[in-house]
This record gives C-alpha cells, sequence and structure tokens, in this order.
C-alpha cells in the first residue's frame, strides 16, 4: 500500500496526521510506504487536490471534496 500525503504550506495539522496515520497502520497490522509533501498552492492545483491535507492511498483521494483551493 503507499500513502501520499499533500499538506499546504500554511497547514497545521502535519504532526496529527502522521501519528494517526501511524496508529492506523499499527491496529490494523498493515504496513505501508508513507509520504509526506508539502507543497505550495499552485503545486496543488496542478495535482488537482482541493483541501490540506489530501490524503492518496494507492493513488486514490480518501476524502474527495467538491471545494476550490487548497488551504
Amino acid at each position: 500500500m503507499k500513502i501520499d500525503c499533500y499538506i499546504s504550506l500554511r497547514c497545521g495539522t502535519e504532526n496529527v496526521l502522521r501519528e494517526n496515520i501511524s496508529k492506523s497502520l499499527e491496529l490494523e497490522n498493515v504496513s505501508a510506504e508513507v509520504n509526506f509533501y508539502r507543497i505550495t498552492e499552485e503545486e496543488a492545483r496542478s495535482l488537482g487536490l482541493k483541501g490540506s491535507p489530501s490524503v492518496m492511498i494507492n493513488g486514490k483521494d480518501v476524502q474527495p471534496a467538491d471545494i476550490e483551493g487548497f488551504s
């Protein structure tokens, strides 16, 4: 499993997100490659991301949102 996390430069949730993912993987006894990326709004737009954090599991957004902008 591959988990990619995209976080805006202004978002303050990275530490909590890291902890939650780590605990979830441990509780479910699952291993995964986990990557964290701090990105600009321009980079988010080019990737089609809608919110921060955006978490993708095997390339699929786990919480798709119908919003504009990346913050």
